[in-house]
């Protein structure tokens, strides 16, 4: 497989490569493994592991990732949905009670991730996703059809919150992040849309406007959730608080890792 792979991840890439090819699910994999394959496969499955031996993610080579469970198209016009994101929506779901019938906005959508995720948990939820891309927003529409929430969410063209009006009970999002010159693994960097990846000389652009502009976008007692990048945790608490947010809490994810803040205007 692909040079600068560990084994273990070359063996998985392999095999995930190798049921696409084959059209399998895992499950069928380990029952059918010793079947000869069809006449196709080994074309299919070549052309794959070329694809990815030039570094090119997985993901987008079998057209899908899941998220929350879910499965999710994804193309090179939309980041790739990470594990870190989840924890927007356990964040989001903690707050159940109210959200119930709340309104949500998920801010710079991509693949519609948070907010098919928020709806399927959600279906009394009101949902809006919002990005500056075209083709992100046909693919989040596409995404909202598969789970069947498509008549419970709607989709905006928008630059984060501008021209945005509220008031919304819920706003996430997981903006780019990543600073303009930053060392990226060539899986990112030459495959990812750098839009989605890169906010400024120190990652910050998108966060700054988010956290000054979110305030007015929000309903009484309203929360922000939104995903940060490594490092970012001091600087997105002295933003918040120059803002004029009261509450912030900033949570961890699994490898101790500050990733996500809570923001609210209420104590």
């Amino acid at each position: 497989m692909a040079s600068g792979l560990a084994p273990a991840d070359a063996a998985l890439d392999a095999e995930v490569l190798a049921r696409h090819a084959l059209g399998w699910d895992r499950a069928t994999l380990l029952t059918r493994g010793a079947d000869p394959p069809p006449r196709s496969f080994i074309e299919e499955f070549t052309a794959a592991v070329a694809r990815r031996a030039a570094r090119e993610p997985v993901a987008y080579i079998t057209g899908h990732r899941e998220f929350w469970g879910l499965d999710f198209e994804v193309t090179p016009d939309v980041l790739i949905p990470r594990p870190e994101t989840e924890l927007v929506v356990e964040a989001a779901l903690a707050l159940r009670e109210r959200m119930r019938r709340g309104r949500i906005l998920d801010v710079g959508t991509g693949s519609g991730c948070l907010a098919v995720a928020l709806a399927a948990e959600l279906p009394g939820a009101r949902v809006a996703a919002s990005d500056t891309s075209r083709a992100a927003l046909a693919l989040a529409r596409r995404n909202a059809e598969r789970h069947g929430v498509a008549g419970r969410v709607s989709f905006l063209l928008a630059d984060l919150l501008t021209g945005i009006r509220g008031p919304v009970d819920l706003l996430v999002s997981n903006p780019p992040y990543i600073p303009r010159d930053a060392d990226l693994p060539p899986e990112v960097a030459k495959f990812e849309p750098s839009a989605a990846l890169f906010a400024g000389p120190d990652g910050l652009d998108a966060l700054r406007r988010l956290i000054a502009d979110a305030p007015p976008v929000l309903a009484p007692g309203g929360t922000f959730i939104v995903e940060f990048g490594f490092g970012q945790a001091d600087s997105v608490r002295s933003m918040a608080h120059a803002a004029g947010w009261r509450h912030v809490e900033v949570r961890s994810d699994l490898q101790d890792i500050p990733r996500v803040a809570l923001m609210s205007m209420s104590v």
